[in-house]
């Protein structure tokens, strides 16, 4: 669900939707979400100052005390 939310808001803010892909790492505590994304396009998603990147994060904190687990967003050229 959370992968979910970050693949669609991905694609609504990048230049190449098409090349936006999510990758899901379980762990035993965090679950990390990497979104690879055009090179072009990762200014894009971290935002100015980190600011993107922090709003995402800030809406899957939430996520958080909804189900108990805490995930970590890495964005990774494609």
């Amino acid at each position: 669900m959370v992968a979910d939310f970050v693949a669609q808001f991905a694609r609504l803010v990048v230049s190449k939707p098409d090349d936006i892909k999510v990758k899901v790492l379980q762990g035993d505590e965090i679950t990390e979400i990497v979104l690879y994304a055009d090179q072009s396009d990762i200014g894009k998603l971290i935002g100015k100052s980190g600011k993107m990147i922090g709003a995402i994060k800030t809406v899957i904190s939430g996520c958080k005390a909804k189900d108990g687990k805490s995930y970590r967003i890495n964005v990774e050229a494609a």
